[in-house]
């Protein structure tokens, strides 16, 4: 038990016993669950699945933005001939020298989010030292039992493999991988138009890698149909290459690079490239925790299936973040983890609600949404309006010479109720946050269009989007709404 040695990067712990609550998994969900447990005044064994942070801080969010950062600022400088009497050239010199300094961050931040922040919590002791698996009154971890009447499971998930027959004997990468590469590869298929193939896909084509991506549908097919195909343009007009409505046929070694052959409208084509990037979703880390024989129930994926109060199918077993295969982003697994602890051992009776979930895509332009969209919206029974606002109606937009985008809103046309929208907008992640509050509190379209917002910034838009469900925006002056 690795709960107090004299490593640096590893974090100390309370006294070992019997425990209120047991926790599997040391990432933003294991955490939140033993940090609000402990700051409750329970005592709480928190028992590491894979390296302590988890998948956000080591292998996804932390990681790839600051890469796409990367990528953007080297666009920026390329695109500056946008403004007249600029010019911009840029070109990435030293691939190594942005993994180092990428892989410093993901070590900072670990270090001082995760390791340092256990010593301060009393109640929490720390285990890394064996697989844990789920017993009676438990977990067993490295031989050992851990006592505790309690346990929530959060282990995550990983990248999913398709079954593509030949695709284990080609070179693939997945979301990790791929920004760990020594060097940069001169061409890439990404497998999936989701949001992070295509996040990873435009990061790795500003590079200056030739990049194709292959779907089966379309791009961020759970999203506005209008959002995916300007996406695909802005994409399209940066050099990618895009083949949606696919099915995947095999995959073999051609030399030493890799070949996938997939048919689009019943004829056959061979992709070649250095690698294949593997970013078809992902599977939950479920294998070996004894779900099954302590009756656990999965879904066909393998995640944990669990109700609104996060509880699973075995009494005093409860479940949080991706290993549930819901809603997956890092800040809904913490929410989600945060009630599954206190239902578990504080007493609490709270539900999970998604009804306003911001998501963000980290594509250039940003996607972002909450809510509806207007396809479940009618599927879910309400009488739908809309409103599609494109950029060139945005005085943001026009001033900073970047149009492409869109705003859509989906409304109840009978209470004028607000059910969802999606900016598609370079500052839309930090705009989409204006639309969510509304979500959660009831607010209309005409209330919305009547909201006071600062000239000249991106989040206006959602107003004059508001504003065209009933008039010509086109037509307004400057604020003159």
């Amino acid at each position: 038990m690795s709960i107090a040695d004299d490593r640096t990067d590893s974090p100390s712990a309370a006294p070992k016993g019997d425990f209120d609550l047991a926790v599997i998994g040391a990432g933003s969900a294991g955490f939140s669950a033993a940090i609000t447990a402990a700051e409750g005044g329970k005592r709480v064994a928190l028992i590491g699945h894979g390296i302590i942070g988890g998948t956000c801080v080591n292998v996804g969010c932390v990681p790839s933005k600051t890469m796409i950062r990367a990528a953007e600022a080297l666009h920026g400088a390329k695109a500056a001939e946008r403004f007249p009497g600029l010019r911009g050239e840029a070109q990435v010199t030293d691939w190594t020298s942005l993994i180092a300094a990428k892989d410093n961050l993901v070590a900072s931040l670990r270090q001082k989010k995760y390791v340092d922040l256990l010593p301060g919590y009393d109640g929490i002791a720390y285990f890394d030292d064996g697989a844990a698996r789920l017993i009676p009154g438990g977990v067993e971890v490295g031989g050992r039992k851990i006592a505790a009447p309690k346990v929530i499971v959060a282990t995550g998930g990983r990248p999913a493999v398709l079954d593509i027959p030949g695709i284990g004997a080609t070179s693939t990468l997945d979301s990790t991988s791929l920004l760990e590469l020594e060097r940069l590869p001169e061409s890439l298929i990404f497998l999936g138009g989701g949001y992070i193939g295509v996040e990873l896909a435009q990061m790795m084509a500003r590079m200056g890698v030739a990049v194709t991506i292959v779907c089966r549908s379309r791009l961020l097919p759970r999203t506005e149909p209008e959002a995916s195909r300007a996406l695909t343009e802005a994409l399209r007009a940066e050099g990618v290459k895009i083949i949606d409505g696919v099915t995947y046929q095999a995959a073999r070694r051609e030399g030493d690079r890799t070949a996938l052959t997939v048919t689009k409208d019943g004829a056959a084509r061979v992709l070649i490239a250095d690698y294949i990037v593997l970013t078809t979703g992902r599977t939950p880390n479920t294998e070996g925790l004894g779900l099954e024989e302590m009756g656990v129930e999965t879904d066909a994926s393998g995640a944990i299936t669990v109700g609104d109060d996060m509880a699973t199918t075995r009494p005093g077993i409860y479940a949080a973040g991706d290993v549930t295969g819901r809603d997956q982003f890092v800040y809904m697994a913490a929410y989600g983890a945060k009630l599954a602890a206190r239902n578990a051992v504080l007493g609490g009776a709270e539900r999970y609600d998604n009804g306003a979930i911001p998501w963000v895509v980290f594509t250039d332009p940003q996607v972002a949404g909450v809510g509806l969209i207007e396809a479940d919206a009618r599927d879910a029974g309400h009488e739908v309006k809309t409103s599609i606002l494109s950029l060139d109606n945005v005085p943001r937009a026009l001033a900073a010479r970047d149009t492409q985008g869109l705003i859509k809103l989906v409304a109840d046309a009978k209470t004028d109720r607000l059910l969802g929208g999606v900016i598609m907008a370079p500052e839309g992640a930090d705009s989409v946050q204006t639309l969510a509050m509304a979500l959660k509190f009831g607010v209309t379209t005409k209330a919305l269009g009547e909201t006071i917002f600062p000239y000249l910034t991106t989040v206006e838009g959602l107003k004059l989007a508001a504003q065209s469900f009933d008039r010509d925006v086109a037509k307004l002056s400057c604020c003159a709404g």
